[in-house]
């Protein structure tokens, strides 16, 4: 067994290069950023190591750490001799695509691992953060979430959660608009994140507190949108609740149903342009710029800034241009 040195002790030796055998460390070894960086000796041993953001293309073999942190790496695989206790974070490695069958740690972090397109048979975890992956689209025949939080947030390619899957404390399903059902076996204890999924209501006789992006709503919000009301909606007094209901509803349904305000009103390529306005209780007033698609024909609302008071202002700022005296487009499209 190498004698444990202190983590600033073992940069060093580190970064000169001076280590050739098994080196062991106590406390956080930070090498984050250090592109020169390109290889760390097998049978590294400590607490915590952040190598994120350096010029490793590979972890080293037997690599036994608490915590890991290797963000932002062109690694494709992680090596099966990898044992990490506590939590394994490998967000941002946009080439990874392999990951060691029976991989057991506690928290995995996988966000905007662009390549992974399946995790590893026997996987065992008690939190696990896939959000952003685009390619995943296969779960292992066997794996575990131990009662934590698992997050699929924008896994667009993904249609289903695995069977296997019973028990966590929270789901965020949002962006995920493939999934259009839950496993049945399946029970949340805490909440369940639905925004732009593909759920159209909760499993027969499931009752769990629900989110919009973070927002806490209920059922009716969630899966009945067509029943709200602008009368509804400018009663609500939670401002962020508000927001997430008009977002159900419709922008368009919403100011038809208040009886919006004209604040301004012209020609564009598309057609008539309109510039509305609702005040709303306890926050800025809502103001949305209607427009209609020169191409198709078909009608848009969209939100522009509170201050803004022309239609030409509100189609400048939409393009981008601060000064709406220099948005004069040729053609639109």
């Amino acid at each position: 067994m190498p004698d444990v040195i202190p983590a600033h002790e073992a940069r060093t030796r580190l970064l000169a290069g001076r280590v050739t055998a098994p080196l062991s460390f106590r406390g956080k070894l930070d090498l984050s950023g250090e592109l020169g960086l390109t290889h760390l000796p097998a049978g590294l041993r400590g607490d915590t190591l952040d190598v994120s953001g350096t010029g490793l293309t590979s972890l080293p073999e037997n690599l036994q750490v608490g915590e890991l942190i290797a963000q932002n790496l062109p690694i494709t695989c992680v090596p099966s001799s990898l044992k990490v206790v506590f939590r394994l974070t490998l967000d941002g490695c946009t080439h990874l695509q392999v990951l060691p069958a029976g991989l057991s740690v506690g928290a995995l972090n996988l966000q905007d691992c662009l390549s992974l397109d399946r995790l590893p048979e026997g996987l065992d975890v008690c939190f696990l953060n896939l959000n952003r992956c685009d390619a995943l689209r296969h779960w292992p025949q066997q794996g575990q979430i131990r009662y934590g939080h698992l997050s699929v947030r924008d896994c667009l390619s993904l249609d289903r959660l695995p069977d296997w899957l019973t028990q966590v404390a929270q789901l965020d399903v949002s962006g995920c608009r493939g999934i259009t059902a839950l496993p049945p076996s399946l029970r949340i204890s805490g909440w369940l994140d639905v925004a732009g999924s593909g759920l159209s209501a909760l499993p027969d006789g499931q009752r769990v507190s629900l989110r919009w992006r973070g927002v806490r709503i209920d059922e009716r919000v969630a899966f009945e949108p067509g029943s709200l009301s602008g009368a509804e909606i400018l009663t609500q007094p939670n401002t962020e609740v508000r927001r997430v209901m008009m977002e159900r509803l419709g922008y368009e349904r919403f100011l038809q149903d208040v009886r919006a305000e004209v604040i301004d009103q012209d020609l564009d390529a598309g057609g008539e342009r309109r510039l509305l306005r609702v005040e709303l209780p306890e926050d800025e007033p809502f103001v949305a710029v209607q427009v209609a698609c020169p191409s198709t024909g078909r009608g848009y609302v969209l939100r522009v800034p509170p201050t803004i008071r022309t239609g030409q202002a509100a189609s400048a700022w939409l393009a981008g241009f601060d000064d709406p005296a220099r948005y004069q487009p040729a053609a639109e499209a």
